[in-house]
């Protein structure tokens, strides 16, 4: 319980970090002490049949610890922020009406930021709005369009080069979807998330170590049999190299080798440099974060810190 009962809003747990760094086991661990249940924030999680290569917990730790938003969705299927924003919201509710206290795990920072920040009311993609523009464009080229973008929407323009034309298409079908600018749908957000969040990060303080985590955790993936998981995977006709679940790191990587674009070796190489620039990514948003406590994967007293940071009680 909050030391604060009084407070108008329930506690919630946000803990972040890079892949590898250590979040499930303190996760699982907090479960143990608090009565917490954990909400994947995790974009690869979310997808059946992608176990090894994501990391997925283990049998045994989902018997201690169950996690919500995971083995959601079928890998042909994609899966918006909106819809994570939704689907996090009515899962924290539920977990909160019990007592108990949201926890919510993972290193899709997109997402956490969805939460926190909420989300513009940004139309959905239309193809045959798509498909226009991109006509207008082979016809009068992307830097006339950049022209008509800064008539419409002058600070879109600022931001958006003429060389980057799937930002520029975007902007461009949002105005024709509903009339008014992205700049001015962006500056309309959800409400806000009605928890009192404590914010935690997890990471090694060494980052040679995090890329020595990352190497020996790609390494033990292969051992286990993620090369025959991806096989599996090729092997259905509604899948391919452009869906997101197929993007995910390592995936693409054997995905390709398969292919015979590249052997074993420089496989597994490049599976390991696109989870540590994936790191990187997650690590950079971390840096650029709000309130947040950093905790170092070794320390001893994670568990107590979250505890006492968080002001709640065991």
């Amino acid at each position: 319980m909050s030391e604060n009962a009084n407070t108008a809003l329930p506690p919630a747990i946000f803990l972040m970090g890079p892949t590898a760094s250590g979040k499930t086991a303190l996760a699982i661990e907090l479960c143990q002490k608090l009565p917490c249940d954990i909400i994947s924030v995790d974009s690869a999680l979310i997808y059946k049949g992608m176990d090894i290569g994501t990391a997925k917990p283990t049998a045994q730790e989902l018997a201690l610890a169950p996690h919500r938003l995971i083995n959601i969705l079928d890998p042909a299927q994609s899966y918006s922020v909106a819809e994570f924003r939704r689907d996090a919201i009515k899962a924290m509710a539920h977990i909160s009406s019990k007592g108990r206290i949201p926890l919510l795990v993972g290193g899709t920072m997109m997402y956490f930021k969805a939460l926190i920040d909420g989300l513009s009311p940004l139309p959905e993609s239309d193809p045959a709005v798509r498909a226009r523009i991109e006509l207008l464009a082979q016809q009068l080229g992307w830097q006339h369009l950049h022209e008509q973008l800064a008539v419409i929407d002058p600070q879109s323009a600022l931001r958006i080069h003429p060389n980057d034309p799937q930002r520029l298409l975007r902007a461009l079908e949002v105005y024709e979807l509903t009339n008014k600018s992205m700049t001015e749908l962006m500056a309309t957000k959800s409400a806000p998330l009605p928890y009192e969040v404590s914010q935690f990060s997890i990471t090694p303080a060494d980052r040679k170590v995090l890329h020595q985590r990352i190497a020996e955790r790609f390494q033990l993936m292969l051992d286990a049999g993620f090369v025959q998981e991806v096989e599996e995977l090729r092997q259905r006709v509604d899948l391919n190299l452009n869906l997101p679940s197929m993007r995910c790191v390592g995936y693409r990587q054997i995905w390709q080798y398969l292919d015979g674009d590249f052997a074993f070796d420089e496989m597994r190489e490049k599976g390991i440099a696109a989870t540590r620039q994936l790191a990187k990514r997650q690590l950079t948003w971390l840096r650029s974060w709000g309130k947040i406590f950093s905790l170092d994967t070794f320390a001893k007293d994670n568990l107590t810190q979250v505890i006492k940071l968080s002001k709640l009680r065991t």
